[in-house]
């Protein structure tokens, strides 16, 4: 079998910093910033999260590809992340509902993948010390060269990436007879995002990154969304502009991780590269406004500032996460506007915050009763 003689292959941080694995299949090397994922499932949906684009992904769980993969469990048209590195590769799989290996479905989508890597260690060195860049090769014969090119690779800190996963040309997601229109700002958005729209009776036309309020309103929609996606939110100079104009117009907004940022920064909130992020699907989140706790899906290396966020009199911080009490929730006061940092359609609680898309849907139902 191909997979006993493999070919040696590196972890090579910024810092120099070295760990050692082996190719899955593919060879050669990729670079991004290197960031983990504490979920013990969900790996294809996490790989094709546009959210992920320009990260060397570190699974946490010991065993990846032993269920194998599934068409319909992806969250975009193709794998996002840079590259996988993995402690144990499962080539063979087991489940019913699969189509497909692992393996088949990373050499399908040219993806480079590693194993045998001591995850643990790594992870454990990325919590000490932050996310940062890296790559991951095959081609080991020259370490220094290796260096000099991880250097020239641009750091996330100020990194635009919206543009490379937003869709080109707007279009259609849902039933045209739907009751309720959303314009939806395509910054990165995933496909359980729309679906959960259009389950609750939407008709969603989906907008490039950079659209203006003008071309989302033409169409005259009952509500605004503004989707999660990679990168640093301050360079999105067009999607905080128009998310200040809905805001000036007081019209329905709900925004999500990405999304959440960019209504930030619109309300005068700064945002910040956080030391190595929140990836996972067991974060504790609390909602101020119930007092209940959720468990929540999440995946952002840069937050908003929780003292500009409390400073603001017009906006109310509604949740925040448990484990470090950033700011994870947000609304504004005089304003029909909304937004969490974390993923309510990815439902690991597994229904814990379900309930924002139907506040979000009644927020729009509301609106057109006063109309």
């Amino acid at each position: 079998m191909k997979y006993q003689s493999r070919k040696k292959a590196i972890v090579l941080l910024a810092d120099g910093t070295i760990f050692y694995g082996k190719a899955v299949g593919k060879e050669g090397t990729a670079f991004g910033e290197v960031c983990f994922n504490t979920g013990m499932t969900g790996y294809q949906e996490i790989f094709t999260d546009p959210s992920y684009f320009g990260q060397l992904m570190v699974a946490t769980n010991a065993h990846i590809g032993n269920y194998g993969t599934n068409s319909e469990e992806v969250e975009s048209d193709s794998i996002k992340i840079a590259g996988l590195i993995v402690k144990n590769f499962s080539y063979e799989f087991s489940r019913d509902l699969a189509d497909s290996s692992l393996q088949d479905f990373l050499e399908k989508n040219n993806l480079l993948a590693i194993s045998d890597v001591d995850t643990r260690a790594l992870v454990s060195y990325i919590r000490d010390n932050g996310a940062m860049n890296a790559l991951i090769s095959t081609d080991i014969d020259d370490i220094d060269l290796l260096k000099k090119q991880l250097a020239a690779v641009p750091d996330m800190n100020g990194l635009e990436l919206a543009s490379k996963v937003s869709t080109k040309e707007p279009y259609f997601y849902g039933n045209p007879n739907a009751t309720y229109k959303i314009s939806a700002l395509d910054i990165g958005v995933k496909k359980n995002i729309l679906r959960n729209l259009a389950e609750r009776d939407a008709y969603v036309k989906v907008f490039p990154y950079n659209a203006t309020f003008d071309e989302m309103s033409e169409w005259n929609p009952d509500g605004y969304f503004l989707s999660n996606g990679p990168g640093d939110p301050e360079p999105l100079s067009q999607a905080i502009e128009t998310a200040k104009e809905i805001i000036k117009n007081d019209l329905p907004l709900f925004g999500i991780c990405l999304g959440h940022q960019v209504i930030a920064l619109a309300n005068g909130i700064s945002t910040y590269k956080m030391h190595h992020g929140h990836r996972g699907i067991n974060h504790p989140v609390k909602n101020l406004i119930t007092g209940k706790g959720e468990i929540t899906s999440q995946n952002h290396g840069f937050a908003i500032n929780r003292e500009d966020a409390e400073s603001n009199p017009d906006v109310e911080i509604t949740h925040v996460h448990l484990n470090d009490n950033t700011v994870a929730g947000m609304r504004m006061k005089s304003k029909n506007c909304f937004s969490v940092q974390y993923h309510p359609e990815a439902s690991p609680g597994p229904n814990d915050s379900i309930y924002l898309f139907d506040e979000f849907i009644n927020n729009i139902k509301n609106t057109k009763v006063e109309a």
